[in-house]
């Protein structure tokens, strides 16, 4: 579980480069977000703390004063410490010229990670961001000043990381992951990711092993609920309609193993995720009352919430 507070944004009048969703969290020991799949950039820093993030067979061991890069359609998964938590902050971000101004940075997919020196500036900038949550035309060009600031920011000392050699990619293993994620919402097997790669499981399950640590069955289930915590945490279907979106017919399989993954059975989760809100929000008051008038609290506090970070899907 973690402590968040976050800022979604369902559009933007602006094309280059625009934020999607921004926030701040604190995590409990060993809080972790994937396997999953996100459709746009998000730039994690860490505040505090430690944690690992983990892109392909690539593992980043990281802490305070560091960051990663998570780019659109790319696997990844993080993890915070068991002994040092990490709290990090996050920016989601889009646009025609995304990638460019990530260059920028010398970040990219062989340099995912960073080191800056800008933490209180880039925690300020993130918490400004989310006071710009009414919509309106001021908001929007603030919230897109921000985001060159947030860049300027990170221009200014950030070092990337040690240069991920180069990927021994494996086209199994590629192919197996788009099957997974084009057709986990469908009552796939481990049988059917076999049959369209054109192997048996056995070497399958090697390649997962060899690349991921986990097996193919273990691979897919995480997928699931990890998408499955996402719906919970940022919607109002109902289980059975969440179990069914995650490749569940039977909701009550769906809640075995969502518990037996997470120790939480769907309806505490769902509970659990609106009590950390709120605790965060009391823990929290005197930064956000620094920044914000009690109007512009009301409104952010009406917006969607979530503690495992955003999926714009």
């Amino acid at each position: 579980m973690e402590n968040a507070f976050v800022l979604e944004l369902s559009e933007s009048k602006f094309k280059d480069l625009f934020v999607c969703f921004c926030g701040y969290s604190q995590c409990k020991p060993l809080h972790g977000f994937g396997p999953a799949v996100r459709p746009n950039y998000i730039i994690h820093y860490i505040i505090d703390g430690k944690g690992f993030y983990q892109t392909g067979d690539h593992k980043y061991c990281l802490e305070a004063g560091e960051g990663f890069l998570i780019e659109p359609d790319v696997m990844t998964y993080y993890q915070a410490d068991r002994k040092n938590p990490w709290s990090y902050l996050w920016i989601g971000f889009s646009g025609r010229h995304a990638k460019e101004y990530l260059e920028d940075l010398g970040l990219n997919s062989r340099h995912p990670t960073f080191r800056s020196g800008q933490g209180k500036e880039l925690r300020r900038l993130v918490l400004q961001m989310l006071k710009c949550s009414d919509g309106s035309i001021t908001s929007q060009y603030h919230l897109q000043s921000l985001l060159y600031a947030f860049f300027a920011a990170l221009s200014k000392d950030a070092q990337h990381g040690n240069e991920a050699p180069q990927s021994r990619e494996n086209f199994y293993i590629e192919r197996a992951i788009s099957y997974i994620r084009n057709n986990y919402s469908s009552e796939i097997k481990v049988t059917d990711i076999a049959g369209y790669l054109c192997v048996n499981r056995s070497y399958l399950y090697k390649l997962f092993q060899s690349s991921l640590q986990m097996s193919p069955q273990e691979f897919l289930t995480r997928f699931r609920i990890s998408r499955a915590k996402e719906l919970l945490a940022t919607t109002k279907l109902s289980i059975e309609h969440v179990a069914s979106s995650c490749g569940y017919q039977n909701a009550l399989v769906f809640s075995k193993a969502f518990k037996r993954n997470t120790g939480y059975i769907p309806t505490l989760y769902r509970t659990e995720h609106f009590q950390a809100t709120r605790k965060f929000l009391e823990d929290n008051k005197d930064i956000l009352d620094e920044l914000m008038s009690e109007e512009s609290l009301r409104k952010l506090q009406q917006r969607k919430w979530h503690n495992d970070e955003i999926i714009q899907e």
